[in-house]
């Protein structure tokens, strides 16, 4: 496949647009076109070994879930390990992906691989996306009645306020008079202007109404899970649920307050990588991530509720080899996926 058809094929697998604000997701390096892709390199970290490993099997493509480039580069020298991965990427004509949490937010994600850990349960969103494609601009829509003698002069000063969209204009007859309705989208912070504009004339500002905008929201599809367990099951045996799917001999547990290992877990909050922002403050008898600061564990303990702990990357490695099914799939076996071999967590117990 062509690179860019390729890339454009999965966008459409995960929306970019589904990822959180501070991510850094998509076509990360693009080697000169034409650009054929005919093996796609699948790893949940690109570090130096591992892309070796894709220089040894000749792929065209790396799809890191975690993005390699995130912060900016001043310079591609060969001085540290994340320069050194562009240079020997465009050396060998090898592309990089990057989808992060967009893959955390779809339904077919990792968080909800992650679910399966726990056994048969359903499970919601704890933060549920909205539409990205939603037709609404702004956050806001004002709606107000002006003369039209005044008009061009508010609509001038509304005019100067960033961030104002769909300006319109309609006649009306309010209460017996001719008068002009006009209709803004517009963002929080205009808002405060517009309203600040409106009310130095009490006119304008009595005929005033404020609509909040609300894109909808996407089905199954945002951060985090929280699941409903079909019946209820101890802690311990959650824990050897969860090291089965992970395939890992060992997880750091946190027993919650007047909790016990035998304690019945009916609901799990859930989020792959590190939780601490997407879990606080739900309800739950337990969280299972990657990782969580010290202070929010003793916050969750204290609350009563358990934590298990994986290590980062070890609650999204294994969605890998579901993701090469995936996209065998969406991609019509027009290409050949492999998953890397030398990608692991970077540690271990010693």
């Amino acid at each position: 496949m062509n690179l860019r058809e390729l890339v454009s094929a999965l966008n459409d697998f995960a929306s970019p647009s589904l990822a959180e604000s501070w991510d850094n997701v998509g076509l990360l390096v693009e080697p000169s076109p034409p650009h054929t892709v005919n093996t796609l390199f699948l790893t949940n970290d690109l570090t130096e070994e591992v892309m070796e490993e894709a220089v040894q099997k000749k792929a065209d493509l790396v799809l890191s879930y975690h993005p390699p480039i995130f912060t900016p580069l001043k310079r591609v020298t060969w001085k540290t390990w994340k320069e050194r991965l562009v240079v020997r990427a465009l050396e060998n004509r090898i592309g990089i992906y990057s989808p992060h949490t967009a893959y955390d937010a779809i339904p077919h994600g990792v968080n909800s691989w992650l679910t399966k850990g726990l056994g048969t349960c359903t499970s919601v969103p704890l933060h549920p996306s909205t539409a990205p494609s939603s037709p609404t601009e702004g956050t806001h829509r004002v709606e107000f009645c002006a003369d039209p003698e005044h008009l061009d002069a508010v609509l001038s000063k509304i005019k100067d306020i960033p961030e104002i969209s769909c300006l319109t204009t309609l006649p009306a007859r309010v209460e017996g008079e001719e008068q002009i309705r006009v209709s803004l989208n517009c963002s929080q912070k205009a808002l405060l202007e517009v309203v600040a504009l409106l009310s130095q004339n009490s006119l304008l500002y009595h005929k005033t109404e404020i609509l909040l905008l609300q894109k909808p929201l996407l089905p199954a599809t945002g951060m985090g899970r929280l699941c409903t367990l079909s019946e209820p099951v101890s802690l311990s045996d959650i824990i050897e649920r969860v090291k089965g799917h992970l395939q890992l001999p060992h997880v750091r547990v946190a027993v919650g307050a007047g909790r016990t290992l035998d304690s019945p877990v009916k609901k799990a909050a859930l989020c792959a990588g590190s939780g601490s922002s997407v879990l606080k403050g739900t309800e739950a008898d337990l969280y299972l991530t990657g990782e969580m600061s010290h202070h929010d564990v003793l916050d969750a303990v204290a609350n009563g509720i358990s934590v298990i702990l994986c290590e980062h990357s070890n609650t999204e490695r294994g969605f890998l080899s579901e993701l090469r099914d995936a996209l065998a799939i969406h991609l019509q076996n027009k290409i050949n996926i492999i998953v890397s071999e030398k990608d692991r967590d970077p540690l271990q117990v010693a």
